[in-house]
């Protein structure tokens, strides 16, 4: 009989391509964990109280070939103008070569957060090089690993201002020429903790009153270049921190921050090679002096030695971050944009300083073009000194807008003049035009040098910038095809191996959804472009948000938050906002419970909360003994309780519908933190057993890659009572809550990502996808717990999507640590779970769906011969100072020359046969932290001078 022709147009193609395991796997993992079934696995799994009993309402699953044609049929629906917009995006042009071989390289886009120094050697690279490209162009010390808009990175600066003044007061300064959706964010992030903002011109300073920081602009909003020494002068006279907006193109020409005597420098390298993706992703960066450092906001990174003394990167001074300080954290920020901070410096690296300046100076060129026709036509320019953008007085701003328009162009608009703004992709022809729609006289050929140039030379920069080899070495296509090749060989990814890490559930990011990421109709378009310019982009928001709305079980969600970070703290200001509406305003204390993520934390102290903590029990739950203690204690001040589910010791809390109705009962509202969605979607929906809001990480269950550290979106859901309290528009000021990102829509230019994978999913598929990854999780721990205990398990000794491997025992029996294993998990090709979290000494595993059995094989076959090396560490017949596990990972360098260890140099390389046919080498040896905290380098000086003695091999 032939095939019936109804199952050769199944629809579920793509389905069984993204999850990992066929369904003879399945059955062949349901055997070994002596089940019948899957059903019967979840009812072993997930507590009755929280199942859904409805299928997931979201169609069928569509083939991907119709996934993306309807995908083009939105984003036929926006419409290309040239944007001239400005406010901080502008057009860019990224180099093909970088386009092609890290944007769309899953090499670079499917690596995780470089918390594994040793096998991530090319993206701190590659990191480094942003970070030095920061401080070059802005004239200070030290940079950051990129944070997230310019916008959150100027709300950064005004707190890491406030951590580092001495001034006796909450006032923080910020002059008015600054670009308004920065602004906005300025708003939200200051009301919640104190800080007075105080708006205005610099004769503001002389209040009596004082401040503790201010926030200057270079260029401003309107586009004057300013020297602000004298401001900057003044704020210190106060005891304040002063720091500096700029855009590192201008700083290319124009006198840099650091030069200004400012203790901080923000922006944004949007325009550096990276697209304007309707308002993001994009890197942005702060700068600040050395003595700065350990109060700077992110993840740094820094240069430090191996074992043998070769110069290694890793991440400095991590013991700022969340994890650590929880809500004594320097920030709530967890990510970094790193994807796109590597664009950015390799765009750098591409042109070199001569590149740059060219840009630059055509850039400046232009924009003088354009004022001396401007003004040749009678028309009012406002600038007395410009880069890129120009203020124009006009009789008539809608008459200008429309004019404009009908040239091809869209401009900025205010009360009484219009904003033109030139970048890489302007032309003479761009100029002439849109100084002939604004009723100017195009500068004829012969005037065109002539023109006013609106850098005067006391504004103009004179000293010498990015020296570094790696901005002079590749500056053709060969030796920068060959650079980023010799990166991301150093590197592990997704793209060469499983990445087993607990809460962090890095998946398959499929080819077909990371496509449309880069058509020009996603890519290229401003974030304040015209309503009916962008209808597709906004059908597309619209769907993906109910959706998300759909599965979570909320009745609303925003996308506005553009990192997990910026999700609970936009969720915590909507429970505030709904207290404070109520007449609550006492409702000020949130309950965290110990074992949480630490932005948990740090988000709660930032929303104007104060944190009390939440015990757990021997078996990893909220204690609700505990709990209902804290209840008690806090009475009528209690405003939220933060939790993950399933818990952050991967486990579904039997007592969840309980603990929140306590909660509610109290008069409280229930956060839940949505890091652990992957074990949820199609099963439970915690706006349905008890939640009030959730921030979601598309990062992780939705399937945008880690990129390295970054993008991320982290969406807000809410139930309806609190969907009046939902981030508001950064140009609007009638929302109750104000704009927690500087774009409307956040990260827009990677929503296509999750929309792709929700719409080739399916509702069915996505609920299969949850089935796969809890059974996954529970046969790694079958097959593990003989070997290293299974630390925390629910009622019927089941875990949820990932399970948490305990070393503790083996580490005091034997000296050997979570960092021995993770390490010599490198010799065997793996990049570690996450380690010592939540749980100092244990291992924290998830397998999501898409890895196949084959390679969860694998991997536990590697933990179980480690068990072995283990063994024989405890036996005595190795030290375990000379045993294979302390001096992992091996790098080919030491298989050369003399080999005087206890064990192979074949043990020590191929612990396994199967790695002779397919080898990854970690370029250094384990690296030391501690040097490289102590001798802090967060630029790419020579390498080689940073090398300190090896120490004695053998």
């Amino acid at each position: 009989m032939p095939t019936p022709i109804s199952e050769l147009f199944e629809t579920d193609e793509f389905v069984r391509r993204h999850i990992g395991p066929a369904p003879a796997d399945v059955e062949h993992m349901l055997s070994t964990l002596g089940v019948g079934s899957t059903e019967e696995l979840l009812d072993q799994t997930l507590p009755p109280s929280i199942r859904s009993t409805e299928p997931l309402a979201l169609g069928e699953a569509v083939p991907e070939v119709e996934a993306l044609r309807r995908l083009r049929v939105l984003a036929d629906k926006n419409e290309q103008v040239t944007s001239l917009i400005g406010m901080g995006y502008t057009g860019t042009i990224t180099p093909p070569v970088i386009a092609r071989n890290v944007l769309e390289n899953p090499a670079w886009y499917t690596a995780y957060t470089p918390y594994q120094p040793e096998i991530s050697q090319g993206r701190l690279e590659a990191i480094l090089n942003f970070q030095t490209v920061v401080t070059e162009l802005t004239g200070l010390d030290v940079a950051n690993a990129s944070l997230l808009d310019e916008g959150t990175a100027a709300a950064e600066a005004m707190t890491m201002a406030r951590r580092q003044s001495k001034a006796k007061t909450q006032r923080f300064f910020v002059h008015h020429d600054t670009h308004p959706q920065t602004l906005a964010v300025l708003h939200t992030r200051a009301e919640p903790v104190g800080v007075e903002l105080v708006v205005g011109d610099v004769d503001l300073l002389d209040d009596e009153a004082g401040v503790f920081g201010a926030l200057f602009s270079t260029p401003t909003s309107s586009g004057a270049v300013v020297d602000w020494t004298a401001a900057i002068e003044r704020v210190h006279e106060l005891g304040g921190v002063a720091a500096v907006v700029t855009d590192p193109l201008a700083c290319v020409l124009a006198t840099p921050p650091g030069r200004m005597g400012a203790d901080i420098a923000v922006g944004s390298a949007q325009r550096f090679g990276v697209p304007m993706g309707f308002g993001g992703p994009h890197a942005a960066f702060v700068a600040a002096r050395e003595k700065a450092a350990r109060s700077m906001p992110g993840r740094i990174v820094g240069v430090s030695t191996d074992t043998a003394g070769r110069p290694a990167l890793r991440l400095a001074l991590q013991t700022r971050e969340q994890h650590i300080r929880r809500e004594k954290a320097t920030s709530n920020i967890c990510t970094a944009q790193v994807l796109l901070a590597n664009i950015a410096g390799l765009y750098a690296a591409w042109h070199g300083p001569e590149g740059l300046r060219r840009i630059a100076e055509r850039v400046q060129r232009l924009t003088s073009i354009a004022a001396a026709g401007l003004r040749a036509g009678g028309l009012d320019v406002v600038n007395d000194s410009w880069f890129d953008t120009l203020t124009v007085r006009v009789d008539d701003v809608d008459e200008a807008v429309a004019s404009a328009l009908d040239a091809g162009f869209n401009i900025r608009r205010s009360a009484d003049s219009v904003g033109i703004t030139f970048d890489e992709t302007s032309t003479l022809d761009t100029v002439a035009a849109i100084v002939t729609a604004l009723g100017g006289t195009p500068v004829d050929d012969g005037g065109l040098d002539e023109a006013p140039d609106g850098l005067t030379s006391s504004l103009r920069r004179s000293d010498d910038f990015m020296t570094q080899s790696v901005f002079a070495r590749y500056h053709s296509e060969h030796e920068m095809l060959r650079y980023l090749r010799r990166l991301s060989d150093k590197d592990l990814a997704l793209d060469r191996t499983m990445i087993p890490l607990g809460s962090c559930t890095m998946k398959l990011n499929a080819t077909s959804e990371m496509v449309p990421i880069t058509w020009p109709e996603f890519a290229d378009i401003h974030p304040f472009a015209p309503d009916d310019q962008t209808v597709g982009y906004r059908e597309m928001i619209a769907d993906l948000e109910q959706r998300l709305a759909t599965i979570t079980g909320y009745d609303a969600v925003s996308v506005q938050p553009n990192a997990g970070s910026q999700g609970e703290f936009a969720g915590l200001l909507a429970i505030r906002a709904f207290h404070r509406s109520q007449g609550d305003d006492q409702r000020t204390v949130c309950l965290i419970p110990e074992s949480a993520h630490g932005t948990n934390a740090a988000s709660a102290v930032m929303a104007g909360f104060d944190v009390v903590v939440v015990a757990c029990d021997d078996a990893g739950n909220v204690d609700v003994d505990d709990l209902e203690s804290k209840i008690d204690g806090v009475a009528d001040q209690l405003g939220a309780l933060m939790i993950t589910y399933p818990s952050t010791h991967g486990v579904f809390e039997t007592a969840v519908g309980d603990i929140c109705a306590r909660v509610h009962d109290a008069g409280g509202q229930v956060y839940v933190d949505g890091a652990n969605l992957n074990a949820l979607v199609g099963l439970a929906q915690p706006g349905k057993f008890g939640a009030d809001v959730s921030h979601l990480n598309l990062h992780k269950t939705f399937c945008i890659p880690h990129g390295g550290g970054g993008p991320g979106v982290g969406p807000v859901g809410v139930r309806e009572h609190l969907r009046p309290f939902l981030p508001g528009h950064p140009l609007r000021s009638d929302a109750a809550v104000g704009a927690v990102s500087a774009a409307p829509h956040g990260s827009a230019g990677i929503l296509p990502i999750p929309w792709m994978y929700l719409e080739m999913m399916g509702g069915a598929g996505l609920t299969q996808a949850t089935e796969v990854a809890i059974i996954a999780a529970n046969y790694i721990a079958a097959r593990l717990d003989e070997h290293y205990p299974v630390l925390y398990r629910g009622e019927h000794g089941r875990v949820a999507h990932e399970c948490i491997v305990d070393l503790r025992t083996i580490t005091k029996d034997t000296g050997v640590s979570v960092d021995d294993v993770a390490k010599r998990l490198m010799d065997y090709g793996f990049h570690a779970p996450t380690m010592s979290f939540p749980v100092a000494g244990t291992l924290m595993i998830e397998p999501t769906e898409s890895e196949t059995v084959r390679e969860i094989d694998r991997f536990c076959d590697a933990m179980i011969a480690i068990r072995t090396e283990i063994e024989r560490v405890a036996s005595g017949e190795w030290a375990i100072d000379d045993s294979p596990l302390r001096h992992a990972p091996h790098t080919s360098e030491e298989l050369l020359g003399d080999w005087e260890r206890p064990y192979s140099r074949e043990l020590g390389a191929f612990p396994v046969d199967g790695l002779r046919q397919a080898k990854y080498f970690p370029p250094v040896s384990r690296i030391d932290g501690a040097y490289g905290d102590r001798n802090l380098v967060c630029s790419c000086e020579p390498l080689e001078a940073l090398a300190r003695p090896a120490a004695p091999v053998g």
